[in-house]
C-alpha cells in the first residue's frame, strides 16, 4: 500500500498502444523529477561505498599491514556479497514488494558501515565489506525492478541512462570528497561517512519511493518460488547472453577503477589530488557517453547500439595494451584513451538489462537481480586480477582487454545481433 507520503508511479494503462521500443501496455516515457534522482540515488548506493572509500586504498594498506592485491579485496568483496545480495533481494522484492526490502537492506548498509569503520584488521575489513556490498545490493536491484515495473525496451534504456546522471556524481565528487574526509579523519571516516549517507537515503526512500508492485502482482512461494524464477532465466539462452552484458562491461570499468590508484598515484607519481582531479574527468566520460547513449535510442534500437559499441570497445582496449606495453605517449596518451574507453562503456549495460528485462516481466525483480548478480559477480572476479598480475599498467590494460573481448564474443555466438535482422530487435 502506497502511503500519503509515498508519491505513486504513473498509472500503467490497460490495453494502451506498444510505446515507442517497448511492449503492449508499457507507458510512455516521461522524465519525473521526483523519481528519477531517487532511483539514481539508489542505485548510486553501491557506486558511493566504492568511490569514496577509493582514495583510502594506499593508507589501508599501510594502516591494516596488507598487501595492494589485499586491500582491492576489500572492494571487490563488496562486489561479490552485492551479487550474493542481489540474487537473495530480487525474488524477495518479488514476494514482498519493493519498499520493504530496499528499508531493511540501506538500514543494514549503514550499520555495516559503521562496522567497517572499527574493522581491526584487513581480514575483518573484507568480510564487513562483503556484507556491506550484501545489504547495498537491496537499493540497486529493487530500482531496477521498479524500473521494469513500469518501462520496457527503449523507454526503459532511456532511463536508465538517464539514471547514469545521477549516478555518475560518484565518480565525479566522490574520491575527492574521500580524499578530503580521510585526510580530516582518516580512513575509517569515510565509512562513518558511508553510514551518513545510507542513514539520509533511507529517510528518502520511507518518504518518497513508490510501491510499484500491487499484492495480486506479487509471487507466493519462499525458496522453491525463487529456484523456479532463476531455472526460468537461465533457460533463455538469449537473457542470459545479454544478462552477462552489464557485468563484462563492469569488468572493464571496476578494472580501471581498483587499478587506477596504484597505476596513476604510485606508477606515474599523481597526487591524491591530481588523482582526484584525472578520476572525475573520466567520471564525465562515463556520464557524457550515458546521455549520448539516452539521446540515441530514440531513434535507434538497444542492440544496434551494442553492435557497433561493442568492437569500438575492444579496439580501444587493444590500444591501451599497446600503450602500456611500449609506453609510446605516455601518460597524457594514456589518459586520453582511456577517457575515449570509459565514454563508451555505459552505452552497453542500460541496453543490455533493458532487453534483458524486458524478456522476463513478470518476474522483473528475480530478472534484475540475475543480471545486477551477475554484472557484480563478473567484475568482481575479474577486477582483483589486476592485483595479481602486478598492479601496473600492463595488468590493467591486459584485463580491460580481456573483458572486452569476451564481451565481443558473447555477442557474436549468443545473440543475433550480427545475424540476418537480429540488429532490427
Amino acid at each position: 500500500m502506497t502511503s500519503r507520503s509515498t508519491p505513486a508511479l504513473p498509472p500503467e494503462p490497460t490495453g494502451a498502444p506498444a510505446a515507442p521500443g517497448g511492449a503492449p501496455g508499457a507507458p510512455a516515457y516521461v522524465p519525473n523529477a521526483k523519481y528519477v534522482p531517487l532511483l539514481g540515488a539508489m542505485c548510486a548506493l553501491p557506486a558511493v561505498s566504492t568511490d569514496l572509500y577509493l582514495p583510502s586504498l594506499p593508507d589501508v594498506a599501510r594502516d591494516l599491514g596488507a598487501t595492494a592485491t589485499g586491500a582491492q579485496l576489500t572492494m571487490t568483496g563488496m562486489l561479490l556479497g552485492g551479487a550474493v545480495g542481489q540474487l537473495v533481494i530480487g525474488p524477495a522484492s518479488d514476494r514482498l514488494g519493493r519498499r520493504l526490502p530496499v528499508l531493511i537492506g540501506v538500514a543494514l548498509h549503514g550499520v555495516t558501515s559503521l562496522l567497517c569503520a572499527i574493522a581491526p584488521g584487513i581480514v575483518p575489513l573484507i568480510a564487513l565489506r562483503v556484507l556491506q556490498g550484501f545489504f547495498n545490493a537491496s537499493a540497486s536491484v529493487v530500482a531496477m525492478a521498479l524500473i521494469r515495473d513500469r518501462f520496457v525496451g527503449s523507454d526503459a534504456s532511456r532511463l536508465l541512462s538517464r539514471l547514469m546522471l545521477v549516478i555518475g556524481v560518484a565518480p565525479l565528487f566522490a574520491p575527492t570528497i574521500g580524499g578530503l574526509i580521510a585526510g580530516f579523519a582518516g580512513w575509517r571516516g569515510v565509512f562513518v561517512a558511508l553510514a551518513v549517507f545510507g542513514a539520509a537515503l533511507w529517510v528518502v526512500v520511507w518518504r518518497r519511493m513508490p510501491e510499484s508492485l500491487p499484492v495480486e502482482r506479487r509471487r507466493d512461494g519462499g525458496l522453491r518460488a525463487a529456484i523456479a524464477g532463476y531455472a526460468t532465466l537461465l533457460r533463455d539462452r538469449h537473457f542470459v547472453a545479454l544478462a552477462v552484458l552489464p557485468g563484462l562491461g563492469a569488468a572493464v570499468l571496476m578494472s580501471y577503477v581498483v587499478g587506477s590508484p596504484f597505476v596513476l598515484r604510485e606508477g606515474y607519481g599523481l597526487s591524491a589530488n591530481q588523482f582526484a582531479l584525472v578520476f572525475a574527468v573520466n567520471g564525465v566520460g562515463l556520464v557524457l557517453g550515458a546521455q549520448v547513449n539516452a539521446s540515441l535510442v530514440r531513434k535507434y534500437a538497444p542492440i544496434r547500439i551494442i553492435r557497433i559499441v561493442l568492437p569500438m570497445s575492444f579496439g580501444l582496449t587493444v590500444l591501451l595494451l599497446v600503450l602500456a606495453l611500449t609506453g609510446a605517449g605516455g601518460l597524457p596518451a594514456l589518459l586520453v584513451v582511456l577517457w575515449m574507453l570509459l565514454a563508451l562503456v555505459n552505452f552497453t549495460p542500460p541496453n543490455a538489462s533493458a532487453l534483458a528485462l524486458g524478456r522476463h516481466g513478470a518476474i522483473a525483480g528475480t530478472a534484475a537481480a540475475f543480471i545486477g548478480a551477475t554484472q557484480a559477480g563478473v567484475s568482481g572476479t575479474v577486477s582483483p586480477l589486476v592485483g595479481v598480475l602486478g598492479g601496473d599498467t600492463l595488468a590493467m590494460a591486459i584485463v580491460m582487454a580481456g573483458s572486452a573481448a569476451v564481451a565481443l564474443l558473447v555477442l557474436v555466438l549468443a545473440t543475433p545481433a550480427y545475424r540476418s535482422g537480429g540488429w532490427t530487435t
